[in-house]
């Protein structure tokens, strides 16, 4: 487990060369990578996302694919389809976006309802069904989908069912002054993801991943984590909480955290790290709340302030 915990670290290290001052936002996803789950990025354009994706499927040596969601695009560029050989005499099938270990779903809020639908589908299964025959897709199979800002020209407001389907959701942002400047001198021919070197495969990364899910979870921290998800959604401000999908989200999250801290346990504090990340798309605010200029981030910090966190005494 220690060797694996220092290759983990070591991916974080390299991506931070290429993505200057966002060590926080890096941690955050390396964590969901370990959990096994898909981050939604919702940033304004040309804060690196794309390299972000790159870096980590080159310190990984994973299978990485882009897709820049268009109105345009449909469902069977990310499912694949069949097309007909003559000189065979048969269909073949063409395998579409979704055939790697890493995909970019770049601006996935401006593709239509049913694109966006079938790449969730993806998402939850693991696999496609295409013309009668289900293929599943690589593992380990992860997805970063980014999307603009909400009101943005253009986009389709992605429905609370299938925003879901993200583990995390958090924003890259513009790099502070320092991170900014050093990028600007550091301008040249060859890009920074280039000098970045493989760490480990994709099968070091599954057994991360087994890791992660023996790490203990006692059941007073159960009990905290279920007390979270539900105060969602009973809070006058908000209209529409967290799904038990969420509580299983913040108890794989929080078992993350506390592998990739060294230790096999989890404590109260994984998962009041964690629990912002998780719950931030989950959650919509109730339209008065919205009137009275109250912030989504404002009423999950109310939560973990009014739910007691238990106490952590010998493990049984």
């Amino acid at each position: 487990m220690e060797q694996r915990l220092d290759l983990a670290k070591a991916v974080t290290k390299q991506v931070g060369q290429v993505i200057l001052g966002k060590e926080k936002e890096i941690c955050e996803i390396m964590l969901a990578f370990l959990a096994n789950g898909h981050v939604l990025l919702e940033d304004i354009p040309g804060v690196g996302k794309t390299t972000l994706a790159l870096a980590f499927s080159r310190a990984m040596q994973l299978d990485y694919k882009r897709i820049q969601f268009t109105p345009d695009v449909l469902p069977s560029d990310l499912t694949g389809f069949s097309i007909y050989r003559r000189e065979e005499e048969r269909f073949v099938y063409q395998e579409g976006s979704v055939f790697c270990n890493l995909l970019l779903a770049d601006e996935i809020n401006r593709t239509s309802p049913k694109t966006q639908s079938a790449l969730l589908e993806v998402m939850e299964e693991r696999k496609v069904t295409v013309e009668g025959v289900t293929r599943a897709v690589p593992e380990p199979f992860l997805v970063i989908a980014t999307q603009n800002p909400q009101g943005s020209a253009g986009t389709q407001l992605l429905p609370e069912a299938q925003v879901d389907r993200f583990m995390v959701s958090l924003s890259v942002g513009y790099p502070d002054f320092d991170s900014e400047l050093a990028m600007v001198m550091g301008v040249r021919e060859q890009s920074r993801v280039e000098e970045i070197q493989p760490v480990f495969d994709a099968g070091t990364l599954q057994k991360m991943q087994e890791d992660v899910d023996r790490v203990y979870l006692k059941e007073t921290v159960g009990e905290y984590i279920v007390r979270l998800v539900r105060a969602t959604r009973e809070h006058p401000d908000l209209y529409c909480g967290g799904s038990p999908r969420a509580s299983i989200a913040l108890v794989r999250m929080a078992r993350a955290a506390a592998w990739m801290n060294g230790r096999d346990y989890v404590l109260p504090s994984d998962v009041e790290e964690q629990f912002p990340y998780c719950i931030r798309h989950r959650v919509s605010l109730a339209g008065t709340a919205r009137m009275n200029g109250q912030k989504r981030e404002a009423v999950i910090r109310e939560i973990l302030g009014q739910i007691r966190r238990p106490s952590m005494g010998m493990r049984r």
